[in-house]
């Protein structure tokens, strides 16, 4: 099965001073722009059951606080804060189980 080439649109990007020739697929035409993601909500990074919650809501925390126990995989994985804010919202339970990339909890 050949292509008409005619109908091939190439765009050329540059990187580093380099130029490329390429093809935009359907599916990157349609793709959803990156946003910055919120420093203030925390998403899981794995899957698992949520062991401990070791913070309240309205409770004032530290970059490096311990937050989170969450088991994944039968290894235990304590989970701290990336920052320091109060934490507004908990949106997960004790012995919950969450996929990847789940709103655990938002800071103000």
């Amino acid at each position: 099965m050949e292509e008409d080439e005619s109908k091939v649109r190439f765009h050329t990007i540059t990187i580093d001073g380099d130029k490329y020739r390429t093809l935009f697929t359907e599916s990157y035409k349609r793709r959803k722009n990156w946003e910055k993601p919120n420093e203030k909500k925390i998403f899981s990074e794995i899957p698992g059951t949520i062991i401990k919650i070791h913070v309240t809501e309205g409770q004032e925390v530290n970059e490096g606080d311990l937050m989170i126990v969450i088991e994944a995989m039968k290894m235990k994985n304590k989970l701290i804060f990336p920052i320091g804010g109060v934490v507004k919202k908990i949106y997960i339970s004790e012995n919950e189980k969450i996929p990847k990339r789940h709103l655990m909890l938002e800071l103000e």
